[in-house]
């Protein structure tokens, strides 16, 4: 497999994200090479699609806001269509250095994992989250962790690289809102090989979280009952 040609495509999913997200484009131009980039906006009210059109970045258009989840399928649904065969998944708020790619694609190109995590636990980064999303990246760290049977320390990480098999089985079945910890128990059902790689990030650079305080409870009870769900289904590869 590290001879066969990438083809990479980052994807950006955005929803009012016009204070960071032409850094997030900017970093990227200055530390990878050959990859392309689309921004998902994701219905935003703001300028995000303008800034991000203007910064050279392919741009497709939600008409409303349908969740993370939703237009990381775009992506992947885009990716597919242009003979791309492998994603890497960067957040819009500047949260996640361009400059750290190059350890989500490695193993991928190495033919070592179908999925990339970058994790802020696995090694010591400085990374230090609010106590009270600490305590639930902890919680669904370790449910993931006894899902899969193997050790899993940041299972909320949307900076993530995807391989070809893992973006056609993802594209149909991937969660619409909140996907992240519940798209690893499915691609773990898909019989798919998931690893971490240690990687450094950086706090939101600028907007709000759509996670809210009211939100976190919300999304705590969401998704342990749809993960339950997903053990039970029967999913095809």
């Amino acid at each position: 497999m590290e001879n066969e040609d990438h083809r990479v495509l980052i994807i950006i999913p955005a929803y009012n994200e016009e204070e960071t997200i032409a850094a997030v484009i900017e970093d990227i131009g200055l530390h990878t090479r050959g990859a392309s980039v689309v921004v998902v906006d994701d219905g935003s009210r703001d300028a995000t699609q303008l800034i991000a059109k203007s910064m050279g970045a392919t741009v497709l258009e939600h008409p409303f806001n349908m969740g993370v989840g939703a237009a990381v399928q775009t992506g992947f649904k885009y990716a597919l269509e242009c003979g791309y065969n492998i994603c890497i998944q960067v957040d819009a708020d500047g949260q996640h250095p361009a400059e750290e790619i190059e350890k989500l694609l490695e193993p991928i190109r190495r033919g070592k994992a179908n999925v990339v995590v970058g994790s802020r636990f696995l090694e010591p980064s400085g990374y230090r989250p609010s106590i009270a999303r600490g305590m639930g990246i902890g919680l669904f760290s370790r449910v993931v962790s006894a899902i899969v049977g193997t050790r899993i320390t940041d299972a909320t990480s949307g900076f993530r690289a995807t391989d070809l098999k893992a973006m056609k089985f993802l594209k149909d079945v991937y969660p619409e809102d909140y996907p992240e910890v519940e798209a690893l128990v499915l691609l773990h059902k898909g019989g798919f090989d998931i690893m971490e790689v240690p990687v450094s990030m950086r706090t939101r650079q600028g907007g709000r979280s759509s996670i809210t305080a009211g939100r976190s409870v919300y999304y705590l009870i969401k998704v342990l009952l749809a993960i339950m769900v997903d053990i039970m289904k029967k999913i095809e590869r």
